[in-house]
């Protein structure tokens, strides 16, 4: 069964409706609806997560106020929690249209277009700093996940970039230092992803089988494991928190990431 958390500064009953009437288009689906009304400040979102993270749930809200919407975006955001804006959209096409502002909201509809093109910046930013390019920008990512070849930095760094982060990564490479732009990040920057060897072995083989590359050491445990010793020592010595990606879908790995993330600048 899904839950499906409904958010509201008033009571609830418009999210409410405007749910249920999406939901006659899945029959098939099992969902518990939980309306959690009169939401008037950042500090009730903020006791409401544990409980919407424990059923990973979705939020659907129609929150009215400019500043908790903007709060909303950014809590879920840090908590890897899927959010559906009702109102937002609905006001900021009746601003376009009526060439004008909701009155009790002034400027709603250029903060939701501001929303919408940072997550289109996230998103190339991803692409840009890609697998060690233009490292010497950096200091520009919410971000840095770094680790050996086919440790998932570039999904993650995808996934993370569609939830509006701004996300770079950077190869470990047996022996090579990374560049001197890597001392300057502070506390909750940069993210040490690490593996098994018998596990990455298999992706790598498998990598080269697509590509109809055969042999090398590469895909060797014996060089992985100390590829791995290497990346290991590293993290520890910059004392870069540690996430064990094997056998973790992406989401997973993300939400460790981003609780750490929380955590440390909290």
């Amino acid at each position: 069964m899904k839950t499906v958390f409904v958010l509201s500064d008033g009571t609830g009953r418009t999210a409410e409706r405007a749910l249920m009437a999406a939901l006659t288009q899945f029959p098939k689906a099992t969902v518990e609806i939980v309306l959690k009304s009169e939401i008037r400040t950042e500090q009730q979102i903020e006791d409401l997560i544990p409980e919407i993270k424990a059923a990973n749930g979705l939020i659907v809200h129609t929150l009215v106020s400019q500043a908790l919407r903007a709060s909303l975006v950014r809590i879920a955001r840090i908590h890897n929690i899927n959010a559906i804006d009702i109102m937002g959209p609905l006001l900021g096409r009746l601003s376009m249209y009526l060439a004008n502002s909701p009155t009790q909201e002034p400027g709603l509809f250029f903060t939701l277009n501001k929303e919408y093109f940072k997550r289109i910046d996230s998103v190339q930013f991803a692409f840009n700093h890609d697998d060690g390019q233009r490292y010497f920008e950096y200091d520009k990512a919410e971000i840095v996940l770094v680790g050996v070849s086919r440790t998932f930095k570039t999904p993650l760094s995808i996934y993370l970039a569609f939830k509006g982060w701004f996300v770079a990564n950077y190869p470990v490479i047996l022996g090579v230092d990374p560049p001197d732009i890597f001392s300057a990040m502070p506390v909750g920057r940069v993210y040490g992803l690490t593996t098994e060897a018998i596990n990455l072995s298999m992706l790598r083989t498998a990598r080269q089988q697509s590509l109809g590359v055969i042999g090398g050491e590469y895909a060797s445990v014996e060089h992985i494991r100390k590829e791995l010793a290497y990346a290991s020592k590293l993290f520890r010595d910059r004392e870069w928190p540690v996430i064990t990606v094997t056998s973790k879908p992406i989401e997973e790995i993300a939400s460790e990431i981003l609780a750490i993330k929380h955590r440390l600048s909290s």
